[in-house]
């Protein structure tokens, strides 16, 4: 973890690491890009948390909320295309006319792609029923982001009504119910240091996560906590960010980590960058110009398509499954055997 703390502008430690981390990535899980292409479903949102752009007390954000057959040609597109797996994205609701739609709209994903489409979840806090009824109609992976896993800190990234033990405790619903299950935090937020995003790593480790996605803080102007400024310039996060994630697949060999939007939005060749640092998965948009634009959790959010050319891409719509996931279902059957 002392790369971590190392001084900012280091480039040969830097090169040093994330050539190493590249290299446990393709002993571990190989030197293929696996793509998840993301359909952000709707920008409403229950939730106010103090640094998102969607949040649900910014007045000035158009709503909006793509029809099945967006959705349908989106995950049509990203089928045909190879990609194997899609990423349904959306503000958190916890309404039953949501909660249902999500299910109509798994189901004719499934049936559209023959089964073969894997499908990932990022919808925000859920009950354990929810959960169930999403993985029973046709989702295997779910992303839940805890953005800081330090308790002190999250109370100062969101409202007083938001809680850090029911995100935790929804991160143990989702692996209860059998989700691949992906979580991740902001680098470089107000009020962070070093030490809180070494514990971050550790947290992963600790939580037994099959997937992470992370990448740098960027301040979206008007909310809350904008007005704080963060202790690291954006050059810094950046740098900052790449390291989490060449430390993680140090640490955690066999996930699948995500070269994230976010690392784009602070430089031209961020996602790039982000798998040269150890990261094996990214996210096309798949969502229509029309809206995309709309959903801006962060400033400066690119919004124009994602050039794959020199990438090693998985387009033989394999869904690219967590390596971490699959030894830990086999090590669970195992203990189950040996106790019976």
């Amino acid at each position: 973890m002392e790369q971590l703390g190392a001084p900012l502008g280091d480039l040969a430690l830097d090169r040093a690491l994330f050539d190493r981390a590249v290299q446990v990535r393709n002993r571990t899980v190989g030197d293929r890009v696996h793509l998840r292409g993301l359909i952000e479903l709707s920008n409403r949102c229950r939730k106010n948390c103090l640094y998102c752009g969607i949040r649900c007390g910014n007045g000035a954000v158009e709503r909006y909320e793509l029809t099945d057959r967006q959705v349908l040609a989106a995950a049509q597109y990203a089928w045909q295309a190879g990609y194997g797996s899609v990423v349904i994205q959306a503000g958190e609701r916890t309404d039953e006319a949501f909660i249902g739609r999500i299910e109509r709209l798994l189901h004719a994903i499934k049936e559209m792609s023959q089964g073969e489409l894997g499908i990932t979840l990022s919808l925000g806090e859920q009950t354990l029923e929810t959960y169930h009824r999403w993985f029973e109609t046709g989702a295997h992976r779910y992303l839940l982001r805890i953005e800081s896993s330090d308790p002190t800190l999250y109370a100062r990234l969101h409202p007083a009504d938001h809680s850090y033990h029911e995100r935790r405790e929804c991160l143990t619903r989702l692996r209860e119910t059998g989700y691949q299950v992906g979580t991740g935090v902001m680098i470089g937020l107000p009020f962070q240091t070093i030490e809180t995003l070494a514990d971050d790593l550790l947290f992963f480790q600790q939580l037994d996560i099959d997937m992470c996605g992370m990448g740098p803080y960027i301040e979206f102007p008007g909310t809350p906590l904008a007005d704080f400024p963060s202790a690291f310039t954006r050059p810094e996060r950046l740098q900052l960010a790449l390291r989490m994630i060449a430390l993680l697949r140090l640490l955690m060999p066999d996930l699948n980590i995500a070269s994230t939007t976010a690392l784009h939005a602070l430089h031209p060749k961020g996602r790039e960058l982000g798998i040269a640092a150890g990261a094996n998965v990214m996210m096309p948009n798949l969502t229509p110009d029309t809206v995309r634009g709309n959903y801006r959790l962060y400033d400066n959010k690119p919004l124009q398509d994602m050039d794959l050319s020199g990438f090693n891409v998985a387009l033989d719509n394999t869904w690219g499954d967590s390596r971490h996931f699959a030894a830990r279902k086999a090590a669970a059957s195992s203990s189950d055997a040996s106790d019976k």
